[in-house]
């Protein structure tokens, strides 16, 4: 399996998690109207669950780099040696 795709993967699961992460706490707020165990509850899960998606992007993004040829290959590279780089990472 391609890096790349790996780290684009993790990427979009992270970036899914947060959301469902927001909207879930704002539903359950939204259905109960006061403060009490279970919003509290819905709280925690949703620092989880942000937390989870937020390591999944980061996670996704070094894998994207590295499938790119490291940090260093692309801090240092200038205009069209960039974009040769990057075609030369994508599978064909």
């Amino acid at each position: 399996m391609n890096l790349l795709f790996v780290g684009m993967t993790l990427s979009v699961i992270g970036k899914g998690l947060l959301a469902l992460g927001v909207v879930w706490v704002h539903v359950v707020m939204a259905n109960e109207r006061r403060f009490d165990a279970l919003v509290l509850r819905s709280f925690r899960t949703e620092l989880f669950v942000t937390v989870f998606g937020f390591a999944l992007i980061v996670a996704g993004y070094i894998c994207e780099v590295t499938a790119l040829g490291g940090f260093t290959s692309l801090s240092t590279c200038v205009g069209p040696e960039c974009t040769a780089s990057i075609i030369n990472a994508l599978p064909e």
